[in-house]
């Protein structure tokens, strides 16, 4: 923590948090809107061959928008193909869409082509489908599909009509995010608030966090609205923004409340105890942001703009939410002086149930040690037992499969996932199934007409068509449509029923991708099948980068923190086992559907980007609390002998002062991330599970087990480094912290300060030498 920046706001508390409430303002105007400008897609990679293939379509032939499906159901024993009354309602909602501009060509139906009738007439004939695509991306398709819904949708003459498809998903998702954030909000706010009075003790301090959490929320909001002008924005960013905002101004108030309170139970002046406490768990906050920004910023690697977006949150929000815990909350402790403990709580309980005050307890009397040390005299068996029950957890890791999202990740009482669901049960064909083949560079006819006949021959193909015939097993059976055609470039539409994210519908897209091509010709593939392949080829593309960017960057900084390159390999190999532990339960619960998917449809995969997501987020938060940890421990060591017994004193006296923190702060974090698992959108609800699983399981096994029994086996090795690398730190690394020491406050109780740049007594335990 700065000393200029710590001098300044003990000079003048009242101006910073003045100067704080005018920029919330401005920021809270700003960013009230920013849930407008965001998308709701993102997930594929735009320089895959099915983005490049759906670019062609939408450019060369006005096709390739995202779809609308409207779903018409008629009473039992009506023939929709053959019914007049059918004839007239389609009839009429074809008309319909054929007068919007928005609407692309041709609008599929059974009345403007018969041919179709297999993929568009339930094998009862009692239903059938209307499917047209629409302009404007995945930034206006939803909100058109959505007014096609309501211009459409209810009984006509008998008919049911309903609306569904892919633009109609991503409309829904849109609405279902913007109520979920509400309801995360409203379950993790209050909840936080009443768990946050029982940790701090009252009222006033209890609400520290939550306001520091609001200003997190709030400033990330307008910083999202301004990237959104800028670059595509995932609407799913707010979430994370909720969920990071509260969750780490709770970690970073807590830590510097806590020290606080103990440099001012020591006897030291509030100043004094600001100023200490700034520079010991302030530099401990500051670079645990720094920590945490990092991981999240290696998801700006991947192309899709919904895994750059939880960079873009994921910066802002540590950016934000430590500036307000660092500016803020000391500020507000100067303001409040003795009134930050008004309201307690504890003393009128105690009095009901005739309990005495606790008595101040030495540290080596507390639980926490005395845990703690029964850890480090049974450091084998408790790391045996503890890395055992991990592997074990993460056993179903090994049967992890990604897939793209579809219509599922809504509940099964949204329109576009109950009609997508009939289609795929009641329909001989599934339209979605299909794959399109854009060929350009095919100035032969008779060249196209081979390469179709040979794509038909396929296993498990249904027909094969373009503007050289449609064909079935190599036969042609019908004519082409010359609009299937312009210029050199033609497209190529391969019926199958295959679902094209399982293992079956991926490998037929292999089989035809296999196909020969005409000599001279290009080819891109696109629908779900080749989309999914290509979002699934990229993330493995790009997850080493990802995974050695976290590494390195993490290494490095906890080398600087600490000196040290074993503990930085030990946070390392302890981070990556625990989140192996949490993505074993994740397929075991909404990949395989175990204990019903906890309310998800299991699809057999995970949506490919959610589990990247998580360990970006879990790791950075895991690395939050091992920087709390280190700091405290690191502490204790500098100011030891440097023998083995001082290292194990070290850790558990760390340990002892930074549990309760550390444990509370994972209590509060959890409940937060449970709101988000409260989410309908499925992916979302495997999200909040899945982080919330995560961060209890790294505060508890991990750091309160596996870290003292690894560090009690390393002993003094713990600490060592290489001479060169020992040198660099010396020049380099985060050595000693000058606390500034404030004077008497003066006789208009304005504050001054002196800055001392005198090194703190390594001796002393409240303030020791930090390096």
């Amino acid at each position: 923590m700065s000393a200029g920046l710590t001098r300044l706001i003990i000079r003048a508390p009242r101006a910073v948090l003045a100067g704080a409430v005018l920029v919330l303002a401005l920021a809270g105007l700003y960013g009230a809107t920013a849930a407008q400008h965001l998308l709701a897609g993102g997930y594929s990679d735009p320089n895959s061959g099915s983005a490049r293939a759906d670019r062609v379509l939408d450019e060369t032939f006005h096709r390739g928008g995202l779809q609308v499906v409207i779903k018409l159901d008629g009473p039992a024993g009506m023939n929709m193909a053959t019914d007049p009354i059918a004839r007239e309602v389609g009839g009429g909602i074809v008309d319909e869409l054929e007068r919007r501009d928005d609407v692309q060509r041709p609008i599929m139906s059974i009345w403007q082509d018969p041919n179709l009738a297999p993929g568009l007439v339930s094998r009862d004939s009692t239903s059938t489908l209307i499917v047209a695509t629409l302009d404007g991306g995945e930034e206006l398709a939803p909100e058109r599909a959505e007014q096609i819904a309501d211009l459409v949708s209810g009984e006509q003459q008998g008919i049911s009509v309903r609306v569904g498809g892919q633009g109609l998903v991503f409309s829904q998702v849109n609405a279902q995010t913007t109520k979920d954030l509400a309801k995360a909000e409203a379950i993790a706010i209050p909840i936080s608030f009443l768990v946050l009075i029982v940790v701090f003790g009252g009222l006033v301090a209890a609400a520290l966090p939550v306001v520091i959490g609001i200003v997190a929320i709030v400033g990330t909001f307008a910083l999202l609205r301004l990237i959104a002008e800028f670059a595509d924005v995932s609407i799913f960013a707010l979430n994370l923004t909720t969920a990071m905002g509260l969750a780490l101004a709770i970690d970073y108030t807590l830590l510097i409340v806590t020290r606080y309170r103990e440099e001012v139970a020591a006897g030291a002046r509030r100043p004094t105890a600001i100023a200490t406490t700034m520079a010991t768990a302030g530099r401990t906050v500051a670079f645990s942001a720094v920590t945490v920004a990092l991981s999240l910023a290696a998801l700006a690697i991947f192309p899709m703009y919904f895994l750059r977006s939880f960079a873009y949150a994921g910066i802002g929000v540590v950016l934000v939410a430590s500036l307000a815990a660092l500016i803020l909350t000391p500020a507000i402790l100067l303001v409040l002086g003795d009134r930050v403990d008004a309201l307690d709580v504890r003393r009128p309980v105690r009095r009901l149930f005739r309990r005495r005050e606790p008595t101040p307890q030495a540290i080596e009397e507390t639980r926490w040690y005395r845990s703690v040390q029964f850890v480090l005299r049974h450091a084998v068996p408790a790391a045996i037992a503890v890395t055992a029950l991990l592997l074990v957890l993460g056993a179903p890791f090994f049967g992890l499969r990604f897939g793209f999202p579809d219509d599922r990740v809504l509940p099964s009482s949204a329109s576009s996932h109950a009609i997508q669901q009939e289609i795929r049960e009641d329909y001989p064909q599934n339209l979605s199934s299909s794959v399109t083949v854009v060929a350009s560079g095919v100035s032969d006819r008779a060249a196209l007409a081979r390469y179709t006949g040979a794509l038909s021959k396929v296993a498990q193909v249904n027909s094969a068509m373009s503007s050289a015939g449609t064909f079935v097993d190599g036969r042609s059976v019908a004519l082409g449509s010359a609009d299937d055609t312009r210029g050199e470039v033609s497209v190529v539409t391969v019926s199958t029923d295959l679902e094209p994210m399982r293992d079956d519908g991926l490998a037929q897209l292999d089989q035809l991708r296999d196909v020969a091509v005409p000599e001279g010709a290009n080819v891109l593939f696109t629908g779900l099948a080749a989309t999914n392949a290509d979002t699934v080829d990229a993330i493995y593309d790009h997850l080493p980068w990802v995974l050695a960017t976290i590494a390195i960057a993490t290494f490095i900084l906890l080398f600087l923190f600490t000196g040290s390159v074993v503990l930085p390999l030990k946070a390392l190999v302890l981070n990556v086992l625990s989140l192996t532990a949490t993505f074993g339960a994740m397929v075991w619960f909404f990949q395989d559907g175990h204990l019903g998917g906890l309310g998800t449809t299991a699809t057999g995969y995970l949506v490919a980007t959610i589990p990247i997501l998580m360990f970006c987020i879990a790791f950075g938060l895991s690395m939050d609390y091992e920087v709390f940890l280190l700091g405290r421990i690191r502490e204790e060591w500098l100011a030891s002998d440097g023998s083995r017994a001082a290292s194990d004193h070290a850790v558990a006296v760390g340990l002892a002062r930074t549990g309760r923190v550390v444990t509370a702060a994972a209590l509060l974090m959890s409940i937060v991330f449970a709101g988000i698992a409260a989410s309908e959108v499925s992916f979302m609800r495997m999200f909040g599970v899945g982080l919330t699983l995560a961060v209890l399981m790294d505060a508890t096994l991990i750091r309160m087990v596996l870290v003292p029994a690894f560090m009690r086996l390393a002993g003094r090795a713990n600490w060592w480094a290489p001479g060169p690398l020992r040198r660099l730190h010396d020049r380099i690394g985060l050595s000693e912290s000058v606390v500034p020491q404030p004077s008497d406050t003066d006789a208009s109780g304005q504050m001054s300060t002196q800055e001392n740049s005198a090194q703190l007594d390594e001796t002393n335990p409240v303030t020791p030498r930090v390096r």
